[in-house]
C-alpha cells in the first residue's frame, strides 16, 4: 500500500479498538487480509478483462452480418494475454498463500499424528 493512502486510511484502520494500536498479531491479519483482498481483485479483473477478449474476438468481423464467427476462438492471440496475465497471477497467488500451498504449516505434525494413531490403533487391535 502507498504512503498517500496508508496516511489516509490510518485512522480507519483499527475498527474494533476505536484507537490506533501497536498489536502485532492484529498488524499481521489486517496485512494478511488486504493482500488477501487484493489478489482476489487481481482475479476479477483477470476474468473481466479476458471475457470482453474473447467476446471481441468472437464478434471481430461481424458488426455488419447477423451471424457469428467463432473462428476467432481458435486463434492464439486470442489467449495470449490469459495466458501471460495468469502466470502473473499464479505469482500474484503464491506470494499471497506462499509456495505452500497444498502442504500447509503443520501438514508434517498431522500426518505424523494420523500414523501414529493408525499405528497405535493396529497395534492394539491385535493384542
Amino acid at each position: 500500500m502507498g504512503r498517500f493512502r496508508r496516511n489516509m486510511y490510518e485512522d480507519y484502520r483499527n475498527p474494533y479498538f476505536g484507537e490506533h494500536t501497536d498489536d502485532e498479531n492484529y498488524n499481521a491479519a489486517y496485512r494478511r487480509v488486504k493482500k488477501l483482498k487484493g489478489f482476489y481483485s487481481h482475479v476479477k479483473v483477470y476474468i473481466i478483462v479476458n471475457i470482453i477478449i474473447i467476446i471481441s474476438s468472437i464478434t471481430r468481423d461481424n458488426f455488419n452480418g447477423t451471424t457469428m464467427d467463432f473462428h476467432g476462438l481458435t486463434e492464439w492471440h486470442t489467449y495470449s494475454t490469459a495466458f501471460f496475465w495468469g502466470i502473473g497471477l499464479l505469482a500474484h497467488g503464491l506470494s499471497v498463500f506462499g509456495t505452500n500451498i497444498f502442504f500447509g504449516h503443520d501438514w508434517e505434525k498431522k500426518k505424523i499424528q494420523k500414523y501414529m494413531e493408525r499405528e497405535a490403533a493396529n497395534k492394539n487391535k491385535w493384542e
